[in-house]
């Protein structure tokens, strides 16, 4: 099922994904680098969720046909 989404729309998804990757890798990042177990703990569930968001946004994408495109 394709969705209809204006270039606006599409823009603000990509900007998300953008945004959580970023966090991904920096949680990822700061779990080598932190000592406090709960902190590791919460961390690694970030990371899981990220990972998560991420392939959600991925899939939004995959079926997007924007208003007025041709292909």
């Amino acid at each position: 099922m394709n969705s209809n989404y204006a270039l606006h729309e599409m823009l603000a998804v990509h900007e998300m994904a953008a945004f959580k990757t970023v966090c991904l890798t920096k949680s990822k990042t700061m779990q080598a680098l932190v000592t406090d177990p709960e902190l590791i703990q919460i961390l690694q569930q970030d990371v899981q969720l990220s990972q998560q968001q991420l392939q959600e946004l991925g899939g939004v994408l995959s079926k997007v046909t924007l208003i007025g495109d041709k292909t």
